[in-house]
């Protein structure tokens, strides 16, 4: 788990350096950050789809996942969640949980992630977790200097996610086959577009209600892949 306590630590940080930064940017210079972290999010997730395989699956997850998604009204609960969070704590960023997701979705859904845990989780190295860790952190300033604590916050669920992976690679490592690996990071990278979409104000898309077409990925490969 060192890999992900070090990686946990990094997006800390460099959100707190990022949150610095926010408070001496005059609004002119916050609009071009906030373009360019949105054309660097639509890169990234660009870069994921790239080498796409199971293109029918990946389309039918996204489908069911949204569905699902919608069904359950997971952004609505996340606003409520976010709302509570900015009440109880004073936190007057209106783009928190904008930050919190897309961090999230930077952070935990993507090769490096599923195979650094699974390297880690199996008794090997934590080189590849260590490497990004780093380069999360230097993305949290970018990102936390645009959104401001939601990316803080987004530590938590990034060492729960990263966390969990290793310990269940502990026990199950041959699960997480290249296919289903290809098939996160290739959905992931798809909801990424979305944010980048968002955040550059091109459209409104409800990403958070999409979140669950991980999971029917994931199940989808596992019975016809």
């Amino acid at each position: 788990m060192i890999g992900t306590l070090i990686n946990t630590g990094a997006v800390v940080a460099g959100g707190i350096v990022g949150m610095l930064l926010n408070k001496s940017l005059h609004d002119r210079y916050k609009t071009i950050y906030f373009q360019a972290v949105g054309l660097f999010t639509l890169a990234i997730g660009i870069s994921m789809v790239y080498n796409m395989q199971h293109i029918l699956i990946v389309v039918g997850s996204l489908a069911v996942g949204s569905l699902l998604g919608e069904w359950m009204n997971l952004e609505k609960g996340v606003e409520r969640v976010s709302q509570n969070l900015k009440t109880k704590f004073r936190i007057g960023n209106d783009r928190f949980s904008e930050g919190l997701i897309t961090a999230f979705l930077l952070y935990c859904i993507g090769s490096m992630t599923i195979l650094g845990a699974i390297q880690e989780g199996t008794g090997g190295s934590s080189d590849l977790l260590l490497t990004k860790s780093l380069m999360d952190g230097f993305s949290s300033i970018l990102l936390a200097s645009a959104f401001g604590v939601g990316v803080i916050v987004s530590a938590i669920p990034l060492l729960i996610f990263q966390g969990g992976l290793t310990l269940l690679a502990m026990y199950a490592s041959s699960f997480f086959n290249p296919q289903i690996i290809q098939g996160l990071t290739s959905v992931g990278g798809i909801l990424l577009i979305g944010l980048g979409i968002n955040i550059l104000e091109i459209k409104k898309l409800r990403i958070m209600n999409m979140l669950p077409a991980l999971l029917v990925v994931v199940l989808l490969l596992y019975l016809f892949a």
